[in-house]
């Protein structure tokens, strides 16, 4: 049986992918991911207000001098709570290539266009294999249009496609007028990846302190029904890769993503439940799925149920929402 599968030029031994989160931020748990059947791991977001905090710090004490002290950024969280630095960053690029032999792949995490996206070049030269670029967006300001949001992203991937010469995988949320559209943007600037979708993380309120707090709720297999919406729905439309992560916890969760187009089954909640070891369950399970209905190879059932290929392509669209609620009988007691 043949579970490998191609994900930004490259060939993978696994569709199970190791999405960005805490847990690669040592090489040991990179390595455990590897020894577990990962196909690939990204490693955790390098954050644009990183790459600023440091380059407004050195202007600072190159500027005014070593007798001066910086005035504190307020504003931001305070440097540990980022765990590394974009030198320990890089560092741990290095040793993660040096250490497994599965791609290791950055990721870098912004908002607005500027020369923060130049630090995918060091990314590059560290040895990345590939750079997932997460634009976690979220647009306050009432003048703004929906034309002027999708730029944002477009010149953003630009900018990061002009630096460097390794594949680029695009992280996106779903929140835009014509999800469609904006895939097909993409593409035809170069992305040679959609990753769908990153899940904005919404803050909570504290009752007793009144103030505002993270609120990080991990994904259940619910969450993964809108990324396979639309994987489904893009593939074969578009050029570029399908990866898809959020709510995928076990090898039937990740067999219905590959059914649906999908090159990569990204997982990152169920690490963090069940351990990195969670990986070879997975991986066990989808290799018995596929064996009990007779599929050869990863490639050959991947995107057998999408839109294009699906016994009924409105299933994808409307009329499936009218079909679920006229179907569903409540239970009155």
């Amino acid at each position: 049986m043949n579970i490998t599968t191609t994900y930004l030029n490259m060939t993978l031994r696994s569709p199970l992918v190791a999405s960005a989160s805490p847990l690669s931020e040592n090489v040991s748990n990179i390595r455990h991911m590897e020894d577990a059947g990962a196909g690939a791991v990204v490693l955790f977001s390098l954050f644009e207000e990183q790459i600023r905090q440091e380059r407004d710090a050195l202007y600072h004490h190159l500027t005014y001098g070593a007798d001066s002290f910086a005035e504190a950024l307020t504003h931001l969280p305070e440097p540990e709570i980022f765990h590394a630095g974009t030198d320990q960053y890089l560092e741990l690029i290095r040793k993660a290539k040096a250490a497994v032999d599965i791609p290791v792949i950055a990721s870098l995490n912004g908002s607005t266009l500027g020369g923060w996206t130049q630090f995918a070049r060091k990314m590059q030269d560290a040895g990345a294999d590939a750079l997932e670029l997460n634009v976690y967006y979220i647009p306050t300001d009432a003048s703004l249009t929906g034309q002027q949001v999708e730029q944002t992203y477009i010149d953003t991937l630009k900018a990061v496609k002009q630096s460097v010469t390794i594949p680029v995988a695009m992280k996106l949320s779903p929140y835009f007028s014509n999800m469609a559209h904006m895939a097909l943007k993409l593409d035809e600037v170069g992305a040679d990846a959609l990753v769908l979708f990153n899940r904005f993380y919404q803050p909570d309120i504290d009752l007793e302190t009144l103030h505002v707090k993270p609120n990080v709720i991990l994904s259940t297999p619910h969450d993964m029904r809108l990324p396979l919406t639309w994987i489904g729905i893009l593939y074969k439309r578009i050029q570029a890769d399908l990866a898809a992560t959020s709510g995928i916890h076990s090898g039937e969760d990740a067999v219905k993503m590959l059914l649906a187009g999908a090159n990569v089954a990204m997982m990152t909640s169920a690490l963090l439940k069940h351990g990195i070891e969670h990986l070879s369950v997975v991986e066990q399970q989808l290799r018995t799925w596929m064996e009990a209905h007779e599929y050869e190879s990863v490639a050959q059932l991947r995107g057998s149920v999408s839109q294009l290929h699906a016994e009924d392509p409105t299933a994808f669209e409307r009329v499936q929402y009218m079909r679920a609620l006229t179907t569903y009988h409540p239970n009155m007691g």
